[in-house]
């Protein structure tokens, strides 16, 4: 006789308490009473005799044989919900939702600007006139990643390569760095820098966790420049504040300029010497998805809006998919 296997509802409700790490909220997330929650896991449980969850009067925390499990679950929940989406584009091309993760540095600058091509082109209407709901999640890289495996995420927007198993990449454009500083500063209104031009200088970074504070970091190795490490901020709004009142410089993604460095701030923009400091934008995505062809019409129809964006992003014409 075989033996009694987890059910899909149970891991769903696992990875639920994982990520909201109170019984309350995740019950809430997946629209089911927190009784029936709880039973779920306890049965789980049962099913695979281990504790999974530690459970306390303040917090739930998870067994080191529960992170392995939720690990693992994350990647079963996402392959049954490719499941699911093999069957739906048999009957209807680009049909059911798009949820879209975005990191911090590229969300507000240019997802607003880029809408209407993520909704499918002009009108926000696909070619058969359906109109795909859209979800969106801002989050740093690893967080968005995680959520991708797991199946929460069918796309993320993010700087390329992640090197990670399982995940295929779609180029969309490449954007350049540029130097902010006070307007008072030697180095303001700057063109053509090279890079050295910033060796002996101090820059103000973002907080760990984000994946422009790695390439701003590259940057700081190859010219000298060091860190001003008392000094960090999540996010570049507060950065540019920071460079206002004169502690120090830092480099924006080109498209965040429009929006953090106006008239009448204090702040100048230098732009670096060609080739300039820069970083590859794409979408990331489970190379199980059965929705390749559709994340590779969305990839187009982006790289066909950003002329209209008037920033300055360069797009990745050839369109390569990696695979992870």
């Amino acid at each position: 006789m075989a033996s009694p296997q987890p059910t899909v509802t149970q891991l769903r409700a696992l990875v639920a308490v994982a990520d909201h790490r109170h019984f309350g909220r995740a019950a809430a997330s997946l629209h089911v009473s927190q009784p029936t929650l709880s039973s779920a896991v306890a049965a789980l449980e049962r099913t695979l005799a281990v504790s999974l969850v530690e459970r306390t009067t303040r917090s739930v925390l998870l067994t080191g044989v529960g992170e392995e499990i939720v690990r693992r679950a994350r990647v079963v929940l996402g392959a049954v919900d490719d499941l699911t989406e093999v069957a739906l584009r048999a009957r209807e091309p680009f049909a059911g939702d798009l949820s879209l993760g975005v990191i911090p540095t590229i969300a507000p600058y240019l997802l607003p600007r880029l809408l209407p091509a993520l909704r499918g082109g002009d009108g926000g209407a696909d070619a058969g006139g359906r109109t795909p709901p859209l979800r969106l999640r801002e989050a740093q890289t690893e967080t968005l990643l995680a959520e991708l495996r797991g199946g929460a995420l069918d796309l993320a927007l993010l700087a390329l390569p992640n090197d990670e198993p399982g995940i295929g990449e779609i180029p969309l454009y490449d954007e350049e760095f540029v130097l902010v500083t006070a307007a008072a500063h030697p180095l303001a209104g700057g063109s053509s820098l090279p890079v050295a031009a910033l060796g002996g200088q101090e820059l103000l970074l973002l907080e760990d966790g984000h994946c422009f504070r790695a390439q701003a970091l590259d940057v700081c190795h190859e010219a000298g420049a060091q860190e001003r490490t008392a000094l960090r901020a999540a996010s570049l709004s507060t950065i540019v504040q920071m460079v206002a009142g004169g502690l120090g410089l830092t480099l924006l993604p080109a498209a965040a300029v429009p929006v953090e460095v106006g008239e009448g701030r204090g702040l100048a923009v230098a732009t670096f010497r060609r080739p300039a400091p820069h970083r590859r934008v794409g979408l990331a995505y489970r190379t199980t998805s059965a929705r390749l062809a559709d994340w590779t019409l969305l990839a187009a129809r982006i790289r066909a809006a950003l002329p209209a964006t008037g920033l300055d992003l360069a797009p990745v014409l050839d369109g390569t998919v990696v695979k992870g």
